[in-house]
């Protein structure tokens, strides 16, 4: 009776969502977990049989920084953003086009449903230019999407899921790495998505005391933004741009639990934050 409650409760969302584009930033302990790895791609081959259209855009923070490691590269953070040099720029795109994206594909592929790999560089998917990090300070080439090409994305969507890593050239052909989850908020504004979800390592938008916030407007995120810091500072800036440029709603949830996109999706009290333009 348990699993049949869950699929009645999960019925209305199946049918409002249906035809909806849905924009999924994956990264995280989602991306390490193997289990978890198995679990997402699942998940998001269930999204496109019960109708819907999802759109992955992915990071690979964690693998990076272990290449650079490896490398004897230091590793610096501003703001949430990874400092890049040209050589930083090259391990991202090795580790994010070259591993990650490829991977995705094929679990997806393996689970049943035709995706393709393309990265920013790819039909000039995206336009970047330099990104400054916090008080104006010099991060090297980490690229600030200017303009995505949603009819390049809408042409593969038809028939395949498409799998996007976070890279990017500017005007003069550049490479640029490009913050994930800045690159998830940009694409599913171009698309105009019903929502974009970010998964985390963390329950989600949390306040001051710790506690989980599940539902805010932008407002709510305005007033507290200053006070944000490390990753959870793009994620909330990725979710005001999308939702004040007409994507319907944007999630955080926590990517370490089994089936969290699913469950924030399809069942009423959700598992992490939501964030609309009103409450």
């Amino acid at each position: 009776m348990r699993d049949v409650e869950t699929l009645l409760e999960a019925l209305p969302y199946i049918r409002e969502f249906h035809g909806s584009t849905v924009v999924i930033k994956y990264g995280g302990a989602a991306m390490i977990d193997e289990e978890l790895r198995e679990e997402f791609a699942r998940d998001v081959v269930l999204l496109k049989y019960v109708g819907m259209n999802p759109v992955v855009v992915h990071g690979g923070g964690p693998e990076i920084t272990k290449y650079m490691e490896r490398l004897g590269m230091k590793v610096e953070f501003v703001g949430g953003l990874r400092v890049s040099d040209e050589a930083t720029v090259e391990v991202a795109k090795m580790v994010l086009v070259g591993k990650e994206n490829k991977d995705i594909v094929l679990r997806l592929n393996r689970h049943g449903q035709s995706s393709v790999g393309l990265c920013g560089d790819d039909g000039s998917l995206f336009q970047v230019s330099t990104h400054l990090g916090a008080g104006d300070r010099d991060i090297g080439f980490v690229g600030k999407i200017e303009r995505v090409d949603a009819g390049v994305l809408n042409h593969i969507a038809e028939d395949y899921i498409p799998v996007i890593a976070s890279v990017g050239a500017d005007a003069s052909g550049q490479s640029h790495n490009v913050n994930a989850d800045e690159a998830a908020g940009a694409v599913a504004q171009a698309l105009q998505a019903e929502k974009v979800v970010f998964l985390t390592d963390v329950e989600g938008w949390l306040d001051t005391d710790g506690e989980l916030i599940s539902q805010a407007s932008a407002v709510d995120v305005r007033e507290s933004i200053g006070d944000v810091q490390g990753g959870m500072l793009p994620k909330l800036e990725a979710c005001l741009t999308a939702i004040e440029n007409g994507v319907g709603a944007a999630h955080i949830v926590d990517g370490r639990k089994p089936h969290s996109l699913l469950l924030e999706l399809f069942t009423n009290s959700g598992i992490g934050t939501k964030i609309r333009l009103w409450k």
